[in-house]
C-alpha cells in the first residue's frame, strides 16, 4: 500500500514593520534598506513614498488606494506592487488603515514577504501596533526595523537639544489624542515639553500648557517639515506663538493642517538655536536649483547640491541619437578588433554609451579593449568606462577637459608606438580642439561621429513657468550649449534666479543671451561649479544676518528686485 501524499503547505508570507523616520530619506537605516530591496509587497503612507520607494527592486507599480481599496489588495507577481495608503482620503484616516491591515494580512498568507512602512518609529505608530497584533493572531512571523521618531529626529535637525548637561525631564505629547490629564501633568513639570500637533492648533497647544501651569513666557520652537528642506522653524513663548506666525504670514493658510513639533521649555536650547541650527543654515538650504543635465550625467552633481540643502531639478536639454551614417562607427569599432588603433579616446559618457552599444550590437564586451591604450577626459566619463569593465590609462591630471587631455598626451614615438592611430568617438558638435592637438603630437585621427545631440524636447508647462517666473533660486550652465538649449525649449531664466556658469566661454553665451552671470567656477568642472555656487549663497546668507535682515532664497525676493552682479 502506498503512503499517502499531502499537499505541500503553503509558502509561508513574513511581515517586516519599517520605520520611514520623519522625512530625509538619509535617515533610513541599512536594515530597512535591505527590507525594501527585498520586498514583493509594499504598503506605504502617502507622505513616506518619497522616502521608501527608491529602495524597492526595480519594477515596482503604484495602486493608489482609498477608503475600497478591495480591487487592488491583491499583490502582483514577478515584481513587487507598491500600495498607496492615503490616510487623508477618509475621516480620521480609519478606514484607509484598516485596508493596509488588510493588505498587509492577505499579501502575507500568500506568501509574500511585505514590508509595512511608516511615518518616524513603527512603535510609536498606534495603527502598527494593531497590526502586529492581527499578525501575532494570525500566525504570521513578523520583525520590526526601528526607525527614528519624528519627535526625536525633527528637534535634532532644528537645531534643538532636548536634554542638557542637568539631565533635563523630556515629556513627549500627540496634542490630537491628549487627554486634560496628560495637559494637567505636562504642564506642572518644569522639564522638556515635545508636542506633536498641526500648524493650526499650535496656539490652542500652547493655551493647554499655559492653562496648566507653564508659564507664558516660556520658550518654544515650532517647526514645520523637519528634516526636509523644506523645513522651516519659528522661535518664540507660548504665550506669543499665535502672533509669531501670525506676522510670519503662516496662518490662516490652506496648510495649517501640515503637522509640526514644537518644544516648549525653559532649558530646551530655543534661545540658542541661532548657533545650533544646523540644516536651515547649510550654504543652499531650500534652494531649487536648476540642473540643465540628464538625469545620468547629473547624478553626483545633484547628489552634491543635495549635501549643501539644495533641491536639485533636472531638465535635460540635449537629447542624444544615433548618428545618421553608422557605416564610418561600425568601421571604426571593427578597427578596434583588428588591431587598426594604438589609442581611443573618450571625451563623453555619451561617447561611452555609443561604443558600448555598438560592443553590444556585435556581441563584443570590454575584452575588445585588450592591447590598446584607453583615455577618458575627465572623472566622469573614467567611471562610465570602468562601469563597462575598463580602467582607463589616461586621465588629465589637470583640468578636465580636452585641453587638460592634451596637456598629459604622450607625443607620437614610432620606436615605443608601434601604431599610429588614435579613435575618437564623439559627438557631431564637438570642437576641434583635440583632433588639432592630437595631430600635433604626431598621431594620425580616427574622428568619428558616435552620436548626434539635438535640442531636447521641452520641459513641462510648470518648469517652463518656473523658469520664466523667478520660480527657481538658481541655475547651473555647464556649457554654451545649456544656455542656448535651456532658452530655445524652456524661456530665458527670471532675473531674481541666480546664473552659475562653468567657465568664461559659457558665461559670455550666457550674456549673450541677455542674463547676468552671478558665480563663475574658478576651473571648468561641474563640481567646482556646485561649490562656487554654495560659497555664494554662503556669503548671501552671511550678509542678510550681518544687516539684520532674514535670511530668504533669491526666490523669496519682492517682484522685479535688482540683483546685484556678484565679484566671485
Amino acid at each position: 500500500m502506498s503512503p499517502t501524499t499531502l499537499p505541500a503547505p503553503p509558502e509561508q508570507g513574513h511581515v517586516t514593520f519599517l520605520g520611514a523616520g520623519p522625512g530625509d530619506p538619509g535617515l533610513l537605516t541599512l536594515r530597512a534598506v535591505e527590507a525594501l530591496a527585498n520586498a514583493d509587497v509594499l504598503v506605504a503612507e502617502h507622505d513616506v513614498l518619497d522616502v521608501v520607494r527608491t529602495h524597492a527592486r526595480q519594477g515596482v507599480s503604484e495602486v493608489h488606494t482609498d477608503a475600497d481599496t478591495s480591487a487592488s489588495s491583491t499583490p502582483g507577481t514577478g515584481t513587487p506592487q507598491l500600495t498607496v495608503v492615503d490616510g487623508a482620503s477618509t475621516t480620521a484616516g480609519i478606514p484607509s488603515m484598516r485596508d493596509a491591515a488588510h493588505l498587509v494580512m492577505e499579501a502575507a498568507r500568500g506568501g509574500k514577504r511585505v514590508v509595512r512602512a511608516v511615518s518616524g518609529d513603527p512603535g510609536l505608530d498606534a495603527y502598527a501596533a494593531e497590526e502586529m497584533l492581527a499578525c501575532a493572531s494570525a500566525g504570521v512571523p513578523f520583525e520590526v526595523v526601528p526607525g527614528v521618531a519624528t519627535a526625536v529626529g525633527v528637534p535634532a535637525y532644528a537645531g534643538v537639544p532636548l536634554r542638557d548637561a542637568q539631565g533635563t525631564d523630556v515629556r513627549f505629547v500627540d496634542a490630537r489624542t491628549a487627554s486634560d490629564r496628560c495637559w494637567t501633568e505636562v504642564g506642572a513639570s518644569d522639564g522638556t515639553v515635545v508636542v506633536s500637533t498641526t500648524l493650526d492648533s499650535v496656539a490652542a497647544a500652547a493655551g493647554e500648557l499655559v492653562s496648566a501651569g507653564r508659564k507664558p513666557d516660556t520658550p518654544l520652537t515650532v517647526t514645520v517639515a523637519g528634516t526636509t528642506t523644506r523645513q522651516r522653524t519659528w522661535t518664540a513663548t507660548l504665550g506669543t506663538i499665535a502672533q509669531t506666525l501670525k506676522q510670519a504670514k503662516v496662518l490662516p493658510s490652506p496648510e495649517g493642517g501640515r503637522p509640526v513639533i514644537a518644544v516648549v521649555g525653559e532649558r530646551s536650547a530655543a534661545a540658542q538655536r541661532d548657533r545650533l541650527a544646523w540644516f536651515e543654515s547649510k550654504p543652499l538650504f531650500g534652494w531649487k536649483v536648476l540642473v540643465p543635465r540628464t538625469k545620468e550625467q547629473a547624478a553626483s552633481l545633484s547628489d552634491q547640491l543635495r549635501s549643501y540643502g539644495a533641491v536639485p531639478h533636472e531638465v535635460p536639454t540635449i537629447a542624444v541619437e544615433p548618428p545618421r551614417t553608422p557605416q564610418q562607427m561600425e568601421r571604426a569599432v571593427k578597427g578596434l578588433v583588428t588591431g587598426r588603433y594604438e589609442w581611443i579616446a573618450f571625451t563623453s559618457v555619451n561617447a561611452v554609451k555609443a561604443v558600448r552599444e555598438k560592443f553590444e550590437e556585435y556581441g563584443l564586451d570590454a575584452r575588445a579593449f585588450a592591447g590598446i591604450k584607453v583615455a577618458a577626459v575627465g572623472e566622469q566619463t573614467a567611471n562610465a568606462l570602468i562601469a563597462f569593465g575598463v580602467k582607463p590609462d589616461l586621465v588629465p591630471s589637470g583640468e578636465q577637459s580636452a585641453a587638460g587631455l592634451l596637456e598629459d598626451w604622450p607625443p607620437y614615438d614610432p620606436v615605443f608606438d608601434p601604431i599610429d592611430r588614435v579613435f575618437l568617438p564623439r559627438a557631431d558638435i564637438a570642437t576641434e580642439t583635440l583632433v588639432a592637438g592630437l595631430i600635433e603630437l604626431g598621431w594620425e585621427v580616427d574622428d568619428v561621429t558616435a552620436y548626434r545631440t539635438v535640442r531636447a524636447s521641452p520641459p513641462p508647462a510648470e518648469t517652463r513657468e518656473a523658469i520664466k517666473g523667478g520660480g527657481f533660486d538658481a541655475v547651473l550652465f555647464t556649457s554654451s550649449s545649456t544656455v542656448r538649449n535651456l532658452v530655445g525649449i524652456a524661456g530665458k531664466p527670471h532675473n531674481v534666479t541666480v546664473i552659475a556658469c562653468i567657465g568664461p566661454a559659457t558665461a559670455k553665451t550666457a550674456e549673450e543671451h541677455g542674463l547676468r552671470v552671478d558665480v563663475m567656477a574658478p576651473e571648468p568642472s561641474v563640481h567646482k561649479l556646485a561649490e562656487a555656487l554654495a560659497d555664494f549663497g554662503t556669503r548671501r546668507r552671511l550678509a542678510a544676518l550681518e544687516a539684520g535682515d532674514p535670511v530668504t532664497r533669491p526666490s523669496e525676493r519682492r517682484p522685479g528686485a535688482r540683483r546685484r552682479r556678484s565679484t566671485t
